[in-house]
């Protein structure tokens, strides 16, 4: 199943280079069920594979002037924060067993899983059937757009803090209606400041009792991101609109598949 699992990371880094984001929502479950790595383990390798990825894929935004790094800044300064307080002090405080009551026991690795399908389930549908508009840009954000923005960016910071997730599904719509970012700019704007969350939150994890197998990770990533480079370079010839939808489709299937599979081992 190793195998399987690496094969997969080539789709995780393929799907990233298509369409600037989606792939790395994947990470977990490939590592959960085809790495047979613990579910909150997962969730820190997929930090580390989700931030190198889109530090990557945001590299040709900025070539091309996509990437807004004020925004980036603002939007990352409160996601940070509560990345470190999800990681450091709310993942270690949820107790292993959550609910039993006979042969029913709800553990930390169901609730992870449960709420990592649930990700899912909302990112396919903004892939399905989103449709961002943007609002007239230039003008400045009012205080309740400030506002609104640093609330997004903390609960943000929760998401990819419990499920090793980047977000960014969350995170450009709230770039385009409150700090008034073009959509592509959004986009280039997004995998930053998901790359900026992940990497920390990676970096805060190696201060704990996590065990790391480097070479697993490593090995992982080499083959995401030559799905990267197959990624942007197929974009020549097929409708990065119509990857998204059919993305989508597949996500949806995923996070249904992850529920079912879970309720069964109870």
């Amino acid at each position: 199943m190793e195998i399987a699992g690496y094969i997969a990371a080539i789709f995780v880094g393929l799907v990233l280079g298509l369409i600037g984001a989606g792939g790395a929502i994947l990470t977990v479950p490939i590592m959960v069920y085809l790495m047979d790595i613990d579910p909150v383990l997962a969730t820190v390798y997929s930090l580390f594979i989700v931030g190198t990825t889109t530090l990557i894929g945001s590299f040709s935004y900025v070539k091309n002037g996509l990437v807004s790094f004020k925004t980036s800044l603002a939007f990352a300064i409160p996601s940070l924060i509560s990345i470190f307080m999800t990681r450091k002090f709310l993942l270690p405080s949820i107790p292993d067993i959550l609910y039993s009551s006979g042969e029913f026991v709800l553990t930390k690795n169901h609730f992870v899983l449960f709420f990592f399908a649930i990700i899912m389930l909302l990112s396919s549908i903004s892939m399905i059937f989103g449709n961002v508009k943007e609002k007239e840009t230039g003008s400045e954000m009012t205080g309740k757009e400030i506002f609104t923005l640093v609330f997004y960016g903390l609960f943000v910071g929760v998401v990819t803090g419990l499920v090793g997730a980047g977000g960014g599904f969350l995170i450009v719509p709230a770039l385009v209606f409150f700090a008034k970012v073009p959509v592509k700019a959004a986009v280039g704007t997004s995998l930053l400041i998901i790359a900026i969350n992940s990497l920390t939150g990676f970096a805060g994890d190696l201060m704990g009792e996590y065990i790391i197998d480097w070479k697993l990770l490593i090995v992982f990533l080499g083959f995401a991101i030559a799905g990267i480079f197959l990624g942007s370079y197929l974009t020549k010839f097929i409708s990065g609109k119509s990857i998204k939808k059919s993305f989508g489709w597949f996500v949806l299937i995923m996070g249904i598949y992850i529920i079912i599979r879970e309720l069964n081992s109870f």
